[in-house]
């Protein structure tokens, strides 16, 4: 997939490749339950074989959009706050769209893997660093909260070895929803022996909420 051929499509980032927006509440991490209007951008090149969005990788399924209908959908909402997720964001040029947010007053929510080199201005980062493409340094810096999705035991280890490469970020161990029944109680026992961790849920697909 040749993401470089769809960036030239993207007038220096006044159009994304959109998946879909829309008006919720923050299911996971440190602004669980907080209204946010939600931008999900198309391309991913980090493959997590759990992914819950999948359909999301090809960005050549999502033509580009223009940035500033979707900055007009949201002014209707009246969200206050937007989290910019993927895919993988910060593949793309996000300097104009965090540029047009932040000048309607808005606060930004970026979710990311780290992957990529930062663009924009956010108020919020959180890094969710993975196995298969592991985070640039810069990624480590910038992050509020670090989020580790548990599918197994080995899978704390990599949080811990992350762990030791951010600086004030929250700490968070978020159980894979497809074996959350069996990795909860592991996930449970380990945030009380290191109690400087957390434990983020999906509350949203427990509320049947997108």
């Amino acid at each position: 997939m040749n993401f470089n051929k769809i960036i030239e499509l993207l007038d220096g980032g006044r159009k994304l490749p959109l998946v879909e927006d829309f008006y919720t509440i923050q299911g996971e991490g440190f602004h669980t339950g907080k209204a946010a209007y939600f931008i999900r951008l198309g391309g991913c090149d980090v493959g997590c074989k759990w992914c819950d969005a999948k359909a999301t990788w090809n960005p050549e399924l999502y033509p580009p959009v223009e940035v500033d209908t979707v900055i007009s959908r949201i002014r209707q909402a009246r969200a206050d706050s937007i989290v910019i997720t993927g895919g993988e964001p910060l593949i793309y040029p996000l300097d104009y769209l965090t540029s047009s947010l932040h000048r309607a007053g808005i606060r930004i929510f970026l979710e990311t893997s780290g992957s990529h080199l930062f663009s924009g201005t956010f108020d919020w980062v959180c890094l969710s660093p993975k196995r298969s493409l592991p985070p640039l340094e810069q990624a480590f810096a910038m992050a509020n909260e670090m989020k580790v999705i548990i599918h197994s035991p080995e899978d704390v280890e990599w949080a811990e070895e992350c762990a030791l490469r951010v600086e004030e970020a929250l700490l968070y161990l978020q159980p894979e929803w497809s074996v959350r029944e069996s990795i909860t109680p592991l996930i449970v026992d380990y945030v009380k022996a290191h109690p400087q961790w957390n434990i983020s849920l999906q509350t949203h697909k427990y509320m049947r909420i997108p």
